[in-house]
């Protein structure tokens, strides 16, 4: 072999081989438990199941009472986030105001839907990620929050067959 491939060889196998030269990338389950971290004036966070979807564009978060109105001309939305707290399993009721981003038509089984969008944080792991989520009832599905491909983009890789891989552990 000649010398500069020994050379290349031995570098490379030094850089696999030293410690944590290479970190494995966290592996999501299909469920989570994550908190939604409504903003710096809400003491509550509250930790609930996320279901990740890679069948899903952008996330959606349960939200009740929803009420469109303007603020300084432009569209903002009211909500009630009523969830159950996975940690106490108590009902934790939070109501919320949040500018429009923008408006999703949905496409599902029951025909098309349009949604509002906004920001809002959560905390998988030890990660605070701002994310797009999509309004709707939610009340009649398994999890309160799902999480869609443009966060699983930014979280890598989910294995369906395994759930709770990481505990929320956000400051």
């Amino acid at each position: 072999m000649p010398r500069i491939y020994k050379a290349c060889w031995l570098l490379l196998t030094s850089l696999c081989l030293s410690p944590g030269a290479w970190a494995a990338p966290t592996v999501y389950g299909w469920i989570e438990k994550g908190l939604i971290m409504p903003d710096a004036t809400s003491a509550k966070r509250v930790a609930v199941k996320m279901k990740l979807d890679t069948g899903a564009l952008t996330s959606s978060m349960d939200a009740r009472s929803l009420q469109h109105f303007k603020r300084d001309g432009k569209p903002w939305v009211r909500f009630t986030l009523a969830l159950t707290d996975a940690n106490t399993d108590k009902e934790v009721r939070q109501t919320l105001e949040r500018p429009v981003e923008r408006t999703v038509t949905v496409r599902g089984a029951g025909g098309m839907e349009e949604r509002p969008t906004v920001t809002m944080s959560i905390c998988l792991g030890d990660k605070v990620y701002k994310e797009w989520f999509t309004l709707r009832d939610r009340s009649d599905m398994n999890y309160p929050v799902l999480l869609g491909r443009r966060l699983l983009a930014e979280l890598g890789p989910v294995d369906s067959g395994r759930t709770f891989t990481v505990q929320p552990s956000c400051d």
